[in-house]
């Protein structure tokens, strides 16, 4: 068996100013909840074989976090870049990304982090999955190696579920799954002199214009701010009792409790 596994990463926005998402070189970083992803497949690599492959979508300033990815140890970078890509939502990066894959066929497992760290929806990863027609097991916290294809773990509510799945397949990863590995900084250094991040566009892909970017999106993001929190403190005094009723009467006044 030579397995060839496929791990989707995101450069995410670090920063929004006036809530303009402007994805620069210096504004992105690798989305961390995609370094476990990175991880568990380094780490299945090195007990069944085959190859690892990084894919990515999104502007030139994308290849900083294929390049961290062959820094961790990947054997293979790919970014999908196309300005008609520009404005998309999640199912048109699902589309996108699901066409990518099977350019890269063949492959036999396809892992996504569980979320991104600035949009947090956990969609792309079970999106590309359906797009995909592959068996999905989402949140997984531990794989392991069975006889057939893999066994994995997940909680959910106050119950641990267990599967056996068979190749090819794919898996979103929880942070606990694997812990990233440190990355040694001639061993970025070398990763990013090697300039081996490979480009596809979406004419590579075969798309139309129509299912890509802004114009194969429903959903559109209009802004990004900050949340900010209001803190407020009150001392209550007297005795139990009074404390207790003046508490109360906060709550109350505060529309908290009926």
């Amino acid at each position: 068996m030579n397995p060839h596994l496929v791990v989707c990463i995101k450069a995410v926005v670090v920063r929004a100013p006036k809530g303009r998402i402007v994805r620069t070189a210096d504004n992105v970083s690798l989305n961390p909840f995609d370094l476990p992803a990175i991880e568990a497949a380094l780490q299945l690599r090195a007990r069944i074989g085959g190859s690892v492959t990084a894919l990515s979508m999104g502007p030139p300033s994308s290849r900083i976090v294929l390049g961290e990815a062959l820094a961790m140890g990947v054997d293979r970078a790919v970014l999908v870049c196309d300005p008609s890509l520009a404005g998309a939502d999640t199912l048109a990066t699902s589309t996108t990304l699901a066409a990518a894959v099977q350019k890269l066929a063949p492959f036999d497992l396809v892992l996504f982090g569980a979320r991104s760290s600035d949009s947090d929806t956990g969609q792309v990863g079970p999106q590309t999955a359906v797009a995909l027609d592959l068996a999905l097991v989402t949140g997984v916290q531990s794989i392991e190696l069975c006889d057939h294809g893999l066994r994995v773990e997940r909680t959910q509510d106050d119950r641990i579920e267990t599967f056996d799945v068979d190749f090819p397949a794919a898996l979103t990863i929880r942070p606990e799954a694997a812990r990233p590995r440190d990355i040694a900084l001639d061993g970025l250094a070398r990763a990013f002199d090697r300039q081996e991040v490979e480009r596809l566009t979406a004419a590579d892909l075969g798309l139309p214009p129509e299912r890509v970017g802004e114009a194969g999106s429903p959903t559109r993001v209009l802004a990004m701010q900050p949340v900010t929190h209001e803190r407020r403190c009150r001392f209550l005094k007297g005795t139990a009792a009074e404390v207790a009723d003046q508490l109360m009467d906060h709550l109350m006044a505060e529309g908290l409790v009926d």
